[in-house]
C-alpha cells in the first residue's frame, strides 16, 4: 500500500516536472521548494520505493552516478552534459546493434550515453 506523504508527493512532482532525468541531489533541490525540511535519506528512501512500485527508473552513469526517472513505456537513449552533468532523454536509436557484436555473440539489449555540452553549457564562457 502506497503512502501519500507530502514529501513523496513533492519528490514525485519534480520528477515530472524535470521532463529528465536527476540526480538525487537535484530532486533535493527541487522538492525541497515545496517541503523545505525535506533530507536527502528520505529522497533516496522513497526513489527506491518509487522505483519499486514502477513507477521510475533507475539511469546508471558512468562514474558511479545514478540518476532516476519516470518510467517510460519507450525505448530511448541518454545525454550527459560534461559541463553541468546535467542527463538528458535522447530519443532515437541507431537500432539493430547486434551486428556490432562479436561473431558467435548474442545482444539482448543495449544502452547508449552520448557526452558533450547541453545548450546552456554551450552558451556560457
Amino acid at each position: 500500500m502506497e503512502r501519500r506523504t507530502r514529501q513523496r508527493e513533492a519528490i514525485r512532482r519534480a520528477l515530472v516536472a524535470a521532463g529528465r532525468p536527476l540526480s538525487p541531489q537535484e530532486i533535493l533541490a527541487d522538492a525541497q521548494r515545496e517541503v523545505p525540511g525535506l533530507g536527502i535519506a528520505t529522497v533516496y528512501r522513497t526513489v527506491k520505493s518509487l522505483a519499486d512500485d514502477g513507477e521510475v527508473t533507475a539511469v546508471e552513469l558512468p562514474g558511479g552516478l545514478t540518476c532516476f526517472e519516470r518510467r517510460h513505456q519507450h525505448h530511448h537513449h541518454h545525454f550527459q552534459c560534461r559541463g553541468c552533468q546535467k542527463v538528458f532523454e535522447v530519443h532515437g536509436c541507431p537500432g539493430h546493434l547486434d551486428r556490432l557484436a562479436p561473431a558467435g555473440f548474442s545482444v539482448e539489449g543495449h544502452e547508449l550515453l552520448l557526452f558533450g555540452r547541453c545548450a546552456d553549457c554551450r552558451t556560457t564562457p
